[in-house]
């Protein structure tokens, strides 16, 4: 028998807690900018990540560390204009929380002032768990995140997945379990082998999301501009294309720059 889907007008850290004792798959994608944002959440989607991936899709570098906490508040202060539903995460960027407790408190303060968004993400396990409490303490929300953590690339050289041997499978989930008892509201596994992530899942009462982790964990994510095909260069097995707008936007552009050149834009009914 069916069970009709509950409505929610507006997504809290509740609601994925309610999702995940529902066994209702949670939804998240990125978004950087108030006009697609917009669409997003219209959409319906439950999270919207501000990532720090903005930092490759927007600005075009390699990886995420350049992009610095004001730019994350801009991108996040885009994002929160445009959203009536969706809880909106965002990434507190490299360099602005690891160093000590103190510094990711503050970070964490000025992003939650300063943009108006609904709860923070950060990288990493038992190493960041004094962070993670003092801004827990502090009233804001966090979400985790293992396995792949991207700004930890230098450290481990590849984009590899994570967790393919059993010690740091082991102490993956013992950091899973850690982020639960330190009181993030939900974690996201980026890719880790797809019966890790279920273990994970089933292991922690919290909601765990995934990347490159399989189908058997409470919700998955994808970058916005990678599920739209807008980056095409970028092509893991993870990433299901539901659009090619890439090729659309090109074969727009294209069509515009023939019609002035021939002069059929504008055309009488396009002026004044």
């Amino acid at each position: 028998m069916s069970v009709a889907k509950k409505e929610y007008k507006r997504i809290t850290v509740k609601t994925l807690s309610d999702m995940k004792v529902n066994n209702e798959k949670i939804t998240m994608l990125t978004a950087y900018d108030y006009s697609m944002a917009k669409i997003v959440d219209n959409a319906g989607i439950e999270v919207i990540l501000v990532g720090d991936s903005a930092s490759n899709v927007m600005a075009g570098h390699e990886t995420t560390l350049p992009i610095t906490l004001d730019q994350m508040i801009y991108h996040a202060s885009c994002v929160v204009r445009a959203c009536k539903r969706a809880l909106i995460v965002v990434d507190l960027p490299f360099g602005s929380y690891q160093s000590d407790s103190k510094l990711a408190l503050h970070s964490a303060i000025k992003i939650m002032k300063e943009s108006g968004a609904h709860a923070v993400k950060l990288e990493g396990g038992q190493e960041v768990k004094k962070s993670i409490k003092r801004i827990i303490n502090a009233g804001i929300p966090v979400m985790g995140h293992l396995g792949l953590t991207p700004q930890s690339i230098y450290k481990f050289g590849t984009y590899a997945v994570r967790a393919k041997e059993e010690m740091e499978a082991n102490r993956l989930l013992e950091d899973a379990k850690i982020l639960e008892e330190t009181g993030c509201f939900a974690l996201i596994l980026e890719k880790v082998p797809a019966s890790l992530a279920k273990k994970v899942a089933q292991s922690i009462s919290i909601p765990v999301i995934g990347i490159g982790a399989g189908g058997d964990v409470d919700g998955q994510v994808l970058v916005l501009h990678d599920m739209l095909g807008m980056t095409h260069e970028f092509n893991p097995r993870f990433l299901r294309r539901y659009m090619n707008l890439y090729e659309d936007m090109n074969c727009a552009i294209g069509n515009f720059i023939t019609d002035v050149k021939l002069v059929d834009f504008p055309n009488a009914n396009e002026e004044y």
